[in-house]
């Protein structure tokens, strides 16, 4: 065994297939079942998800006081008529924010929960860009208090699954993977010492890295291999051989 293998095993073991068999039963619809006339993370777009019997996998970004909430971006101009950062309001002002085009309001996360009521896993991807982690992980961790639903938590950031290692390892993480314009060398370090460092039981891979040597050697560790976002028939065909399971939107 070669010492980076050494050292996969070490800082990265495969879960126990009975932990993570969830993320291999049904696909994920991203954001929810979205498009016609129903917005991203919102309400009807889960319930459109688990219409189709479906998990989903939503985002999340954190109040000024510390309340997870269900939104993608940073900023709210994108998806709500106001402006400003998330991470700047009061949760009893994001309570009041509407979805754009919708008489949907921003939802909570522990909403969300209480909504999907375990019928179908969740996936929930915590949007973090800096080493502050610990409010937004809280936040997550208390929201997941008590749901006995099948859920696991992921990001791009890999402090957080490695957070949820330490404070929270009934949780099932993931570390979410692009690999850009970093295919060389340095980008394939960066990947490994990431991926040591978050202590993820699976990845969540970008389709348009697949095929990847360092998704394939994951996937031969037993390690799962979830991949997004697949938008069409070719990206399915490509998800089929090289991933274990589909982050989706309507696929063409």
């Amino acid at each position: 065994m070669s010492q980076s293998a050494r050292l996969d095993s070490f800082f990265s073991p495969a879960p126990e297939r009975s932990r993570v068999a969830f993320l291999y039963e049904q696909p994920f619809a991203h954001r929810g079942l979205h498009g016609r006339g129903l917005i991203e993370n919102s309400r009807a777009a889960f319930d459109a998800a688990l219409g189709e019997e479906h998990g989903f996998e939503c985002d999340v970004q954190i109040s000024t006081d510390g309340v997870p909430f269900v939104f993608h971006d940073y900023e709210l101009g994108r998806l709500t008529a106001e402006q400003g950062a998330v991470a700047s309001r009061l949760a009893a002002d994001l309570d009041k924010v509407l979805l754009k085009g919708t008489d949907e309001r921003i939802p909570r996360l522990s909403e969300i929960l209480a909504r999907l009521g375990g019928r179908k896993p969740i996936l929930i991807e915590i949007k973090s860009a800096d080493r502050n982690i610990t409010g937004m992980c809280l936040g997550v961790r208390r929201a997941l208090e008590g749901y006995r639903g099948k859920a696991a938590i992921m990001s791009f950031n890999p402090l957080v699954p490695a957070w949820f290692a330490t404070h929270a390892p009934h949780l099932v993480r993931g570390l979410v993977v692009s690999e850009e314009d970093k295919k060389g060398l340095k980008g394939r370090v960066e990947r490994r010492l990431s991926l040591w460092r978050s202590r993820a039981e699976f990845l969540a891979y970008d389709i348009r890295d697949l095929p990847s040597p360092f998704a394939a050697h994951a996937r031969a560790r037993k390690l799962p291999v979830l991949t997004w976002t697949v938008g069409n028939a070719a990206q399915e065909r490509i998800a089929m051989e090289h991933s274990d399971q589909i982050i989706y939107e309507k696929i063409a």
